[in-house]
């Protein structure tokens, strides 16, 4: 009998067996499983591959393989090695704990996921299914087995009457009887076998699928338990940053620098002030030499991280320049100046006027400008040695002071430079003391204050 192909073997053998209602089903159900078992396979293998823990260890020994602890362990040990007189030590030691336990909600993701996704799901792809193949693979050989034993026995049965020896060919045939028969209840047997694995199969398909719904939930709760453990440390983290004093002082607002360093002058104007009291007073020609570019650079550089050393400066006060510093950090807005004195033509009416606006300034940039405009004036009084008077230092001074809060429009910009401007920070400066009254302000409380801070920035004040 020639070989059939297993597909056509298989579809004879349930036909030809009253199964008929149930061929179709059947036969759906058989060519599914192997594409289930191939998809699951791959997917199984990818998701093996997104694991980054060695496959099949528990919690504990999967954490410490994990790369999340290989980078929490560098930054424990960074942090150790800064010290706590680093904020990048601290922020090292506060994170390297929090991806310690990351990587711990990591391990215990992956060990859930192997238990509850991929043993089921290479359960299905590796041995349920192959079996089932298997048996399918059996069956057909059974079929055959079956088909050769009724081929004989009816060849037998054909050849027994014309038999020599009647009584041998009989005891024959029944043997091959009984082996078809044999044959036929083993074919029965895993047919049925079968025909139930494959129904087991397709009612369990529901099962199957809420593998991916369990990835996801599991993956869900993960990323939620990772979240938290993330939300309860940056707290922490954000407290010690605020708390961190050592901050730039440039980029950042006024109000803030003097919050953030617990003082009233901004360090840059005061620091600044300090050298120029210390070598530039009687200096010719002090702010109109312009310093050089990369001096002026190393300048904000050291003034930005809080250093006291400074004394390399003192053989240059022209590269002490209150320029940028004086346009970042004592902002005043050139329109509120502009509306309510440019107008005014009376010289007492404008000083009142002037008076009004410098009161209206916030507390701390009006402190500031009047720490500023007593130094101006004292810079004004050495005028005759220095030749800054209060009209060459608001011409070279004054844009700095008095500028646009947005610079727009080039009327905007050519406000902030005319002859306006000048006359203004010349008014104020000849007049601090009006200003600034000496029962308020006087220029022993101002020189209490110098000495003060010349003794805790390392100046010497003669």
């Amino acid at each position: 009998m020639k070989k059939q192909p297993e597909s056509s073997i298989f579809l004879w053998n349930w036909e030809s067996m009253e199964f008929k209602s149930n061929v179709r089903i059947i036969l759906q159900i058989e060519r599914r499983l192997e594409n289930v078992r191939l998809v699951s396979h791959n997917a199984h293998k990818r998701m093996v591959m997104c694991l980054q823990g060695n496959v099949g260890s528990d919690v504990e020994k999967r954490h410490k393989k994990l790369p999340l602890t290989a980078l929490s362990q560098s930054m424990l040990d960074g942090g150790s090695q800064l010290g706590d007189e680093s904020l990048i030590g601290k922020m090292m030691e506060v994170c390297g704990e929090a991806e310690s336990k990351l990587a711990f909600e990591q391990s215990q993701h992956e060990v859930q996921l192997e238990r509850d996704v991929l043993e089921p799901l290479s359960q299905l792809a590796e041995v349920d299914i192959p079996n089932i193949l298997k048996q399918r693979k059996h069956l057909a050989k059974l079929v055959l087995d079956f088909d050769s034993a009724k081929a004989r026995y009816h060849q037998a049965t054909k050849a027994y009457p014309s038999a020599a020896n009647a009584q041998a060919m009989a005891a024959k045939v029944d043997t091959l009887k009984e082996e078809m028969d044999e044959a036929q209840n083993k074919m029965e047997i895993c047919k049925d076998q079968l025909a139930a694995d494959m129904y087991s199969f397709s009612s369990k398909e529901g099962e199957y699928a809420r593998y991916y719904v369990l990835l996801l939930e599991a993956q869900a709760e993960y990323h939620r338990r990772a979240l938290a453990s993330i939300e309860s440390v940056l707290p922490s983290i954000q407290s010690q940053q605020d708390k961190w004093t050592e901050k730039p002082a440039f980029g950042t607002a006024l109000e803030e620098h003097l919050k953030r360093t617990n003082r009233e002058i901004a360090l840059p104007i005061e620091a600044c002030i300090m050298m120029l009291l210390e070598t530039g007073m009687q200096e010719e020609g002090l702010f109109r030499i312009a310093a050089g570019a990369s001096k002026l650079k190393k300048l904000k550089a050291a003034l930005d991280c809080s250093t006291s050393q400074l004394e390399e400066f003192y053989s240059d006060p022209h590269a002490v320049q209150l320029k940028p510093f004086m346009r970042f950090l004592c902002h005043i807005s050139v329109f509120l100046l502009f509306s309510l004195v440019c107008s005014v033509s009376d010289p007492d009416k404008r000083l009142q006027a002037l008076w009004v606006v410098c009161d209206m300034l916030p507390k701390a940039n009006k402190s500031n400008f009047r720490y500023l405009v007593k130094f101006l004036a004292k810079l004004a009084l050495e005028s005759d040695v220095n030749k800054m008077t209060a009209s060459n230092i608001s011409i070279v001074l004054g844009p700095n002071l008095l500028w646009a809060r947005t610079e727009g429009s080039l009327a905007e910009m050519a406000a902030t430079t005319s002859v306006h401007v000048v006359s203004i920070i010349e008014l104020i400066i000849n007049h601090a003391s009006w200003f600034f009254p000496e029962d308020n302000y006087n220029n022993t409380a101002w020189n209490c204050i110098i000495h003060k801070r010349c003794k805790q920035y390392c100046f010497r004040l003669d």
